[in-house]
């Protein structure tokens, strides 16, 4: 008896973990886009993809409930917005204020992991640094530090908290690091991505989540640099509320944000997110705001996704803006860099 229900257990985790991901299926899609208004979904993984291997890539515990937290950790006003002389443009893309910051439009690839958390931060860290030394320093930092190094931020590849990588950079810094074997920078990347094989299938479906990696303090990618004079700081670290993210994104560059995904999203091709009806709460996740505009009438947040290239439009999407869609208008993080 104790062998057969051993058998059941092992044939229930089994199915468990295999178990297909319903909202990946064609029928499930065909009845978003006929319900949705403002955007258009299709196929972005394989219908036959694990549930279990989407909900890993979904790490960010930033989502956030103003009034649970100090507002002393959200910026209302800096002296710098002074200097924006006049009101909000109605689009802005910071590919196009800062075209020379190569880094801005990247779309990168988490992989089997749950960094997203630290890949918007350390890519929106490096874009300012870009903007604030007017694209002498031009390359990305290290998601791997972050990710690997900072244990008070979360639990590496099963998530953490984006104001705190902020705030690690604020007191300990972060190295230079490029993608999966670039040998750009540091710290590279050291996680694989998961790119889609000749018959579509998604490389990393039905492997183990990463493990996470030990913290290395030494570059083991450019090793000319010098691991302790290559880390960059932020003067600060704080949340955003809705009426300054603008303001803070034309003055330094693009922020985090992190938003709850509901299972319409995964399927994401066009136009302006809405969450639809009845969608189901999947984790949260976090990305890099670049900009804003409309789209026939709806105002939108234009977002760079780390999922690669292939997913939604190019990497990036269009989440729609202030109607805190999503817990999205409330859950924006930044600091400012230090330059000299």
């Amino acid at each position: 008896m104790a062998r057969v229900l051993m058998l059941l257990s092992v044939i229930f985790v089994s199915f468990y973990l295999t178990e297909q991901a319903y909202f990946l299926q064609k029928d499930f899609i065909d009845n978003i886009n006929e319900r949705a208004t403002t955007w258009k979904a299709g196929v972005n993984f394989d219908p036959d993809t694990p549930k279990e291997h989407f909900l890993k890539m979904l790490g960010s515990k930033g989502v956030q409930i103003p009034n649970k937290h100090n507002i002393h950790m959200y910026k209302t006003h800096d002296a710098a917005y002074d200097n924006l002389f006049g009101r909000i443009p109605r689009h802005f893309d910071a590919r196009r204020k800062w075209r020379r910051c190569h880094t801005i439009g990247a779309v990168r690839d988490q992989g089997n992991c749950g960094s997203c958390w630290a890949m918007a931060t350390s890519s929106a860290f490096a874009d300012r640094l870009c903007v604030a030394t007017n694209a002498d320093f031009n390359e990305l930092l290290s998601a791997e530090e972050i990710t690997f190094c900072c244990h008070s931020c979360g639990f590496g590849c099963n998530g953490g908290y984006p104001i705190k990588a902020w705030e690690r950079f604020k007191k300990r810094g972060l190295v230079t690091g490029g993608d999966y074997q670039s040998g750009e920078g540091c710290e590279p990347y050291r996680v694989p991505p998961c790119p889609y094989d000749a018959e579509g299938h998604n490389t990393c479906a039905g492997k183990p989540r990463e493990s996470n990696h030990r913290c290395t303090r030494m570059c083991y990618g450019n090793q000319d640099l010098d691991f302790d004079e290559d880390h960059r700081y932020t003067r600060d670290s704080y949340y955003l509320t809705y009426g300054s993210i603008q303001k803070d994104v034309m003055t330094y560059g693009p922020i985090e944000a992190s938003f709850d995904v509901y299972d319409d999203f995964p399927s994401y091709k066009s136009g302006v997110y809405v969450k639809s009806e009845n969608a189901t709460y999947l984790g949260g996740h976090a990305v890099k705001l670049i900009g804003w505009g409309e789209e026939y009438g709806v105002p939108y947040w234009l977002m760079v996704n780390s999922w690669n290239a292939d997913w939604g439009d190019n990497g990036l999407f269009k989440i729609r803006r202030g109607t805190n869609e999503c817990g999205i208008d409330n859950s924006t993080t930044a600091g400012v860099p230090v330059t000299n």
